[in-house]
Parts: C-alpha cells; structure tokens; sequence
C-alpha cells in the first residue's frame, strides 16, 4: 500500500519542481516610445549609460557581445549597436536608435526576443528618460 503514496507523492514532487523551473519568457521583441529630449541627447545618455552597466561592468549577460555606437549619424538617427565580441563587424544583435525632438526612441534585434529583452526594455526606458542607474532600483 504504501508504494503507490510514494508513487503519487513522487509524482507531485516533480509536478512542483517542474513548475518552479524558471520559463523561458518571451522578450517584447521590439520597443517604441517617445523621450523628452532631442534625438543625440537622448542616444549619449542610453550608451554611456549602457557601456557602464552592460559592458564596463562586466557583466555576464553582455560578456559574448561589444559595444558599437555611432552617435554622429548623418541621418539624424543616432543609434547604438550590440555585436558579437569576436565579430565586431557583424550583424548587429540589437539596435537602439532614435530620431527628431523629441526623439522617438526604438530598439531591435534577436536580443529583444528572449527574457533578457526585458531588462534592455526597461533599462533604455529609463536611460532614456534621463536616469544613469543600472537597476531599476539603484
């Protein structure tokens, strides 16, 4: 009798465990919104502010990819590029760019796809709204 208890405790075990395990969450794929500034402002504080965080920082999630902006763009949309590290002329694995005043900033590419787009959701939203902090609640 009490084997088929440990069968359904061990069942209910691995039903729980497999519901803790962490879900692959989509990312939002792409973002849009407006900032208060003009374009190149805007853009200057999204990549000092993401070198210092993403890269300078060493942070594990940025480790694989390079920094590549290019702020003095002659068609009025200054952008940043994230890169493979070991191909910086690669395709690039997101784009954050912006355009007019006030700027309307936007940000692509395979890296907005999965959970970690999430985080760089929400931390160009808040560079480009003005904050320099690497979290939301630093």
């Amino acid at each position: 009798m009490k084997t088929p208890t440990i069968g359904i405790a061990l069942m209910i075990s691995l039903a729980a465990l497999a519901a803790c395990q962490s879900k692959n969450t989509p990312g939002p794929g792409s973002l849009a919104f407006n900032s208060e500034k003009a374009a190149l402002p805007t853009m200057e504080r999204v990549a000092l502010a993401a070198n210092t965080c993403w890269f300078k920082s060493g942070d594990s999630s940025f480790k694989p990819y390079r920094l590549a902006p290019e702020l003095d763009s002659y068609s009025g949309r200054p952008r940043i590029l994230v890169v493979p590290a070991n191909n910086p002329g690669g395709r690039p694995l997101l784009v954050v760019h912006a355009e007019g005043n006030p700027a309307k900033v936007e940000a692509f590419g395979p890296l907005m796809m999965h959970s970690g787009g999430n985080r760089i959701a929400a931390d160009v939203r808040r560079w480009a709204g003005g904050q320099s902090s690497c979290s939301a609640s630093g």
